[in-house]
């Protein structure tokens, strides 16, 4: 079991601790209770003798209530039958704790506040997942926030997100970015949003946030770019830090908006995260809730821009106002977004590999095969970020030097604008062989060897193969012998997976699906090239 949840874990959590720790997070330490000053910082006279000592890590936007509520708890320590606690409240990312907790960490807490409740299920440490003590001390929804001018349509998170630019928090550490794709997928139970449409942003969307150097996490920095004149940006994030961020920033010309299928929640949880003494954590989260429950409490959580636990509006018409909320997603449902994330975000090395047979001169409307898929082509580029490493060959019957059914035309390399301009002017300057026949099986293994040569681990490699027929070259091995030969080029720790794209009629799918199932990639077949944008797509999910 352990081991179960170690390699699950491993996928993203690791990743995630290590990145919030580069960030240089700053954690704040506070201590209230017995021996604590009237400021609530360690020293001072004593309230009891005895106290209940309780290490408790917070999300930073909560350490100003909490620490309000410790304080308030230490004050009534050993009077009419009040238990005493020393509460140390230490101010940390809610991922930071999620991985130490799961990894076992000595410096995990007694007690922990995280923005979500979606990190609980990330905290498994291979014998048990942390008990939530409290559900819910505050709430705070998630909203858009951007200019006005970029809420046209307004009906769902895919069409927002796919008609601006989302400058989306990272996902791996923090909720807003997370509860975004989570939201993504909730409200498909009342959009009912195909694979495809959903996939049609979110894949460009972790393509180009995955190839960035730094990931997001300054929400107050994206803010400032969202209020830039003509910016497109809109930025998913919770309405408490809009709603502070508009307090210091009157003038911003900023909105929050909800979308109309509804959204998620932060929920801001009390969890037990004490390796002994688990009861004696809960009473004191219990202590800590009631706390949190009085009037003068209340007031202090609206005026820090926190929802009550029924997500009541803020009072003043800040926010949103009322709020529609999505399903919650199951412990399932978020790791399977998180993996599928992080996976989405992985760097590309890819040769793209098209037919030049005589078949492509077969028109399709007013148009040859090979001209749309030439246009689809350009098209596709744009949906792969310039970390992305693309080359190209075109392949036909004896077109390569020592007649190779191959010719190399562009060496895999970054799409820089130099990259991707090479590419589009090979494409067009190529046109279809007449008589030429389709070299398929050696291309596909030639091209393997290939991409094999220049493996690069830390990205997905793979081979776009696109033809509109099926090999017909009489001197090439058969279909058995190629299937062979490209199980034989495998290696697990280095895969290298042929995406193969069947193009009209003739194109044969049982062949094109050996060949690519023999390198443990998939094929498809598309009724015309105009399908080729989706099939980038598909490309670009299958790793």
């Amino acid at each position: 079991m352990t081991g179960r949840n170690s390699n699950r874990r491993t996928v993203y959590l690791t990743a995630v601790g290590l990145l919030v720790l580069s960030l240089g997070a700053v954690f704040v330490v506070r201590s209230f209770g017995a021996g604590s000053g009237t400021d609530g910082l360690l020293g001072g006279g004593k309230a009891c003798s005895d106290p209940t000592q309780i290490r408790l890590s917070t999300t930073p936007e909560m350490q100003g209530p909490l620490e309000a509520a410790a304080k308030s708890l230490s004050s009534k320590g050993g009077k009419d039958g009040n238990a005493c606690y020393q509460v140390t409240i230490t101010a940390v990312p809610s991922s930071t704790v999620a991985r130490d907790v799961a990894h076992g960490s000595d410096s995990r807490p007694d007690l922990w506040v995280p923005d979500s409740s979606l990190w609980v299920s990330q905290a498994d440490d291979g014998e048990n997942v942390p008990n939530i003590a409290v559900p819910s001390i505050a709430t705070s929804p998630l909203v858009l926030v951007g200019r006005n001018e970029n809420f046209g349509d307004t009906s769902s998170w895919l069409r927002l997100l796919g008609a601006t630019e989302p400058a989306l928090l990272d996902p791996l550490s923090t909720s807003p970015g997370a509860l975004t794709l989570l939201a993504v997928q909730s409200e498909r139970q009342k959009t009912s949003a195909s694979d495809t449409a959903v996939a049609d942003v979110v894949v460009p969307l972790a393509q180009k946030l995955g190839s960035m150097a730094k990931p997001y996490t300054d929400v107050n920095a994206l803010f400032g770019r969202a209020d830039q004149d003509g910016s497109k940006t809109v930025v998913p994030a919770s309405e408490q830090s809009f709603v502070k961020y508009q307090e210091t920033h009157p003038d911003a010309q900023l909105k929050a908006i909800l979308p109309a299928t509804g959204t998620l929640t932060l929920d801001y949880p009390i969890v037990v995260t004490a390796k002994s003494d688990s009861q004696q954590a809960s009473d004191a989260a219990q202590a800590l809730a009631t706390e949190l429950l009085t009037d003068s409490a209340a007031q202090s959580r609206d005026q820090a821009g926190f929802r009550d636990t029924t997500l009541s509006p803020l009072s003043g018409g800040r926010g949103v106002g009322d709020v529609t909320q999505l399903t919650k997603p199951t412990s399932s449902a978020i790791e399977s977004t998180l993996q599928n994330w992080t996976r989405l975000s992985l760097s590309t090395h890819s040769l793209a590999v098209i037919d030049v047979s005589g078949s492509m001169a077969e028109k399709v409307g007013s148009k040859t095969r090979w001209q749309l898929t030439v246009e689809a082509a350009s098209s596709g580029l744009n949906l792969f970020p310039d970390s992305a490493e693309l080359g190209l060959w075109t392949f036909s019957t004896k077109i390569g030097s020592d007649n190779a059914d191959y010719k190399p035309l562009v060496p895999i390399a970054p799409l820089t604008k130099t990259q991707r301009a090479t590419i589009v002017g090979q494409l067009t300057s190529q046109h279809p062989i007449i008589g030429g026949g389709t070299g398929l099986y050696d291309t596909a293994i030639a091209a393997v060897r290939q991409v094999r040569q220049t493996y690069k681990s830390s990205a997905v490699n793979t081979i776009l193969l696109f033809t509109d027929g099926k090999n017909d070259d009489p001197g090439s091995p058969t279909l058995a012998q190629a299937v062979q030969t490209l199980q034989g080029l495998q290696d697990p720790s280095r895969p290298v997976r042929i995406i193969a794209l069947g193009m009209g009629p003739e194109a044969n799918a049982n062949e094109l699906t050996a060949l690519a199932q023999a390198t443990g990639g998939q094929a498809y077949v598309a009724k015309n090239p105009s399908d080729l944008k989706s099939v980038f797509i598909d490309a670009l999910q299958s790793r």
